[in-house]
């Protein structure tokens, strides 16, 4: 019999040892380690096989790459809209430092140009109509950047608006950007509609300058353009004052709060009333027990004391109803005072663009025909000059109204903070006479806390339910009232698409106080 051979043991080697040990103390120390990931692959491949193991492995690598690729993916398209920001900020800064010499320009310059070339026609002055040629391109130059700038501005503006509607559940803040996006798409259209017709009045102008020739058939297109334009853009202000008209109706039809609300008051009021006379005949009882001295003694005037307390904190919770309901009374009258008078005003600045425009494309009518007739349009006809001059002067008055309005509301920001800060936030420094001056020329700024955010926020506590804090004590009349005025401004449930019932749970939502402040803020200021 051969002698059998016995196996040697192997050492396990160095690294081994080290490595058994590091697992033993990343175990002992309960972190989640490769020790838990290895146990892990030791089960999976004991269950299903080394194959379906790599297999899986490589499945939750690529996971944990695509995540990556998705969280990069998702920083990249942060950082286009980011940049998409920046350039329609800085656009929108632009458009706005131009738009004083826009307004100095269609309100003085091409009204003093189309006269001075009337005269020129009239004197055969060849070098005023030179002059004239040469001011009217510089002016037809500045208009169109101003109009192409405010052009892009709004596209951009209406696709943002558009996307976050979507984005938007349907209530408060999709009806705000639904409606941008469809104001400002209309915007951009129009505004591209008027940069073609600067670009064609330049043309005009250029040809005049140049002698070159063509010259009647440059004034014939460039009338027929800044009429179109100036149809449309008439056309557009006179459906707003129809939708603002409508506005102001249904504002008006609601009456007077004070009236409204004269017998709900009057209730309250005789509530008051008698939680006094039962307090002072609950005092009358408590008396006649010190001076009868009842049998009862010390029992029957306890029971007296807890019946007057009682009867007291009744009549002053009676007295703090009324008191509340008399300040939102007055609050509801001022907001819808407000309300009322800034629709009349829109409604009134929307008129006289609504008359200025089309005289402004009467003119350029004028012109055409002249053109075709063989004239010089505005050159030779006076009709055409002072139909251009009257437009021009409206125009010019409702942007110097506009204008005065903003700078107003620019300076009482900077001079009187205090005045439409919110409730329970410091109002920021007032600043001098002289930096608020200085605040009102910034027209590129707007204004973030003036009368109308206040009036909003004022709105937004009468009609927000009991479950947002500071309206719990507001009476159901007059909730109902504040509601009612948020249908007349446009932010009803049928505009928001909602049923009435999810309607008013949004009011009672806290989180959705921003939203809806916003949503009337910007209802107050539209037609």
């Amino acid at each position: 019999m051969s002698t059998p051979v016995h196996r040697t043991p192997t050492r396990p080697s160095a690294a081994v040892l080290v490595s058994a040990r590091q697992r033993q103390e990343r175990s002992r120390a309960g972190g989640t380690s490769a020790t838990s990931a290895e146990h892990a692959l030791l089960v999976l491949q004991a269950g299903v096989g080394n194959r379906a193991a790599t297999v899986a492995v490589q499945r939750a690598r690529g996971a944990a790459a695509g995540g990556k690729a998705s969280e990069s993916g998702d920083a990249a398209a942060r950082a286009k809209r980011n940049y998409r920001d920046v350039i329609a900020g800085y656009l929108d800064r632009f458009k706005k430092n131009l738009e004083p010499i826009d307004t100095f320009i269609k309100g003085v310059q091409v009204p003093t140009n189309a006269g001075f070339t009337q005269q020129a026609a009239a004197t055969v002055n060849d070098g005023l109509k030179h002059s004239a040629a040469a001011s009217g391109t510089s002016a037809a130059s500045g208009n169109f950047l101003t109009e192409a700038a405010g052009t892009v501005v709004s596209g951009m503006d209406a696709v943002k608006s558009r996307k976050e509607a979507k984005g938007h559940e349907p209530g408060a803040d999709q009806h705000r950007t639904d409606r941008r996006s469809r104001v400002k798409g209309a915007d951009a259209v129009v505004g591209a509609a008027s940069s073609g017709s600067y670009v064609v009045a330049g043309a005009k102008e250029a040809t005049k300058l140049h002698r070159a020739a063509g010259a009647a058939l440059a004034s014939e297109a460039s009338g027929v353009a800044s009429g179109v334009v100036g149809l449309v853009k008439g056309a557009r202000a006179a459906v707003r004052v129809g939708r603002t008209s409508g506005k102001y109706k249904d504002l008006k039809n609601l009456g007077d709060p004070n009236l409204v609300h004269e017998a709900s008051l009057a209730r309250l009021d005789e509530e008051r009333q008698a939680a006094n006379w039962a307090a002072a005949r609950a005092y009358v009882a408590l008396d006649a027990y010190w001076d009868q001295g009842r049998e009862d003694g010390l029992d029957g005037v306890s029971e007296a004391l807890d019946v007057a307390s009682e009867a007291m904190d009744g009549a002053r919770e009676a007295a703090q109803r009324l008191q509340h309901a008399e300040e939102d009374v007055e609050a509801l009258h001022t907001v819808h005072g407000y309300a009322t008078r800034k629709q009349r005003y829109k409604m009134g600045k929307d008129a006289v663009t609504a008359v200025a425009e089309p005289t402004k494309a009467a003119a350029g009518i004028v012109t055409a025909v002249a053109a075709t007739a063989g004239g010089a349009g505005l050159a030779s006809n006076p009709v055409g000059w002072g139909l251009a001059a009257a437009g021009a002067g409206l125009l010019l008055g409702v942007t110097a109204y506009k204008a005065g309005r903003a700078g107003t509301k620019r300076y009482e920001e900077a001079r009187h903070p205090d005045r439409w800060t919110p409730q329970g936030e410091d109002p920021a420094e007032a600043a001098s006479r002289t930096d608020s001056l200085k605040h009102t020329l910034k027209f590129w700024k707007k204004v973030s806390k003036g009368e109308r955010q206040a009036m909003a926020r004022r709105i937004y506590d009468l009609a927000a339910g009991p479950a947002v804090p500071g309206s719990h004590a507001t009476t159901a009349e007059m909730r109902e009232s504040a509601r009612a005025l948020l249908v007349a401004l446009k932010a009803g449930p049928a505009h928001h698409k909602l049923e009435p019932e999810a309607w008013a749970e949004s009011l009672d939502d806290p989180a959705k106080k921003a939203s809806w402040i916003a949503e009337i803020a910007e209802q107050l200021a539209s037609g």
